[in-house]
């Protein structure tokens, strides 16, 4: 096998892959929370893990509405 054959055959595979990936989604376990990072960090910018979690929830009626949406998506399967 010639060396441009190989770096064409890396090209496809590469290309798959990243196909294959981008239809599957956000990754689970909150990959679609992403609309949320600001307002956690502006509400709740000292808080990490189950505090940050709970810090989020108690400044719900603060959150942008596209927060509010993914929050919502999430609560509903729709995240995964």
């Amino acid at each position: 096998m010639t060396i441009k054959t190989m770096v064409l055959a890396a090209a496809v595979l590469a290309m798959g892959a990243s196909v294959a990936l981008a239809q599957n989604g956000p990754p689970p376990g909150g990959g679609g929370m992403a609309a949320c990072r600001d307002d956690a960090q502006k509400l709740c910018p000292d808080k990490t893990g189950p505090d940050r979690r709970a810090c989020m929830e108690a400044n719900k009626d603060k959150l942008s509405d596209a927060c509010k949406a993914a929050r919502a998506a999430r609560a509903s399967g729709g995240g995964q």
